[in-house]
């Protein structure tokens, strides 16, 4: 039968009776311990110089180091193998093991089940063309990028923001109304917005009416973007961008920019994620949904208010985070610098964009 252990007071004083001179029988009639337990702690305290407990191996691992080491393997050749995938495969060896099991090893190993990022689908035509833009622009100042008038449209729903929101309840109260979000098909109904803005701040938000076309571009174009560029102090020589959508690039459209003397910025194909409004279509979603529109005049009501309540300084970081394309260490551009530019070019042009955007931030550290 196990006994208990003896706490580290009681091994201390079988060291002191030892160390006054006091044999292993003695010892152990005067503090009824067994000979077996003195001998032990002597031992111990002899080849160690402690009482305390040392380390001790635990329980030996149910998985073989051969089916530890193919499990990482596996995980890190698939990252979106499952864990149920993974479990077959271990019992199909004769080791079958508890999920938790194999999600512990993983973590150990320093992979962990995360959501993967959604990024456009590119191919080579596409990471091509997002290279030559990078490289096309790594001489371009902070000056150059706050000149620039960002645009696109979006999308916004009634009741269609897919974001998470905690609450506090009690268990069993998960489906009460007060801790639920409602839902109803296709949104509950949307509206399609114009927006435009550069580092100065936000431009004109438009409704878009009806269906989009070559002639309600030019039209919105027409009524709100050279008033945008004035409002926002862009100068005559602002550049426009906007993406490769078959109206902005119609040719009607392409003849209006040029009457306008319009400088519109080449864009690649398959880009929105470089688009810095898509930041602030997320910013203007959240703050418009808080405020929970109830029909859609409520909903594009809002939607201007929030739109001109956007802060300056949100859009002026936003203007200059697009620098980081080919922003490198301050001063003259040495060897190692260049290949600093390079390596940004080729991030952007396999859709890492964001995330070469946050280390130059210091969020992510070194790409």
């Amino acid at each position: 039968m196990k006994t208990k252990e003896l706490t580290k007071q009681v091994r201390d004083k079988v060291v002191e009776k030892y160390e006054a001179g006091l044999g292993y029988k003695k010892i152990s009639r005067a503090l009824n311990i067994s000979l077996s337990t003195i001998k032990s702690i002597i031992r111990k305290w002899k080849e160690y110089g402690t009482t305390a407990n040392l380390p001790r191996g635990g329980r030996p691992p149910k998985l073989k180091s051969r089916t530890r080491r193919k499990l990482i393997r596996e995980a890190t050749r698939r990252p979106m193998v499952t864990l149920e995938e993974l479990q077959r495969s271990t019992a199909e060896v004769g080791e079958s093991v508890h999920r938790t099991t194999i999600s512990r090893l993983l973590h150990k190993s320093g992979l962990y089940g995360r959501v993967a990022r959604r990024k456009p689908l590119l191919k080579g035509i596409h990471k091509k063309s997002r290279l030559e833009f990078a490289r096309s622009h790594v001489g371009d100042t902070a000056n150059m990028w706050k000149k620039v008038l960002w645009s696109d449209e979006t999308k916004i729903e009634l009741f269609g923001l897919n974001a998470k929101r905690y609450v506090w309840r009690k268990p069993n109260t998960a489906h009460h109304p007060e801790h639920t979000i409602p839902t109803v098909k296709h949104g509950g109904g949307s509206i399609m917005l114009w927006g435009c803005f550069s580092s100065a701040g936000t431009g004109k938000l438009v409704r878009i009416e009806g269906k989009m076309d070559g002639a309600k571009y030019r039209e919105i174009l027409e009524e709100n973007l050279m008033q945008s560029a004035k409002d926002l102090r862009l100068g005559r020589r602002f550049i426009f961008q906007q993406d490769n959508d078959p109206k902005h690039t119609a040719r009607a459209t392409k003849e209006w920019f040029g009457l306008k003397n319009v400088n519109v910025l080449k864009w690649p194909s398959q880009s929105p994620d470089l688009n810095p409004i898509e930041n602030l279509w997320q910013d203007l979603k959240i703050a418009v949904h808080r405020q929970s529109p109830s029909n859609l005049t409520e909903l594009h009501l809002f939607c201007q208010e929030e739109w001109t309540n956007l802060s300056i300084s949100r859009c002026a970081k936003l203007g200059a985070l697009s620098d980081a394309v080919d922003r490198t260490v301050p001063g003259a551009y040495t060897k190692r610098s260049r290949g600093v530019t390079e390596k940004r070019a080729e991030l952007l042009s396999e859709g890492l964009f964001n995330t070469l955007l946050l280390s130059d931030r210091g969020h992510l550290g070194s790409v």
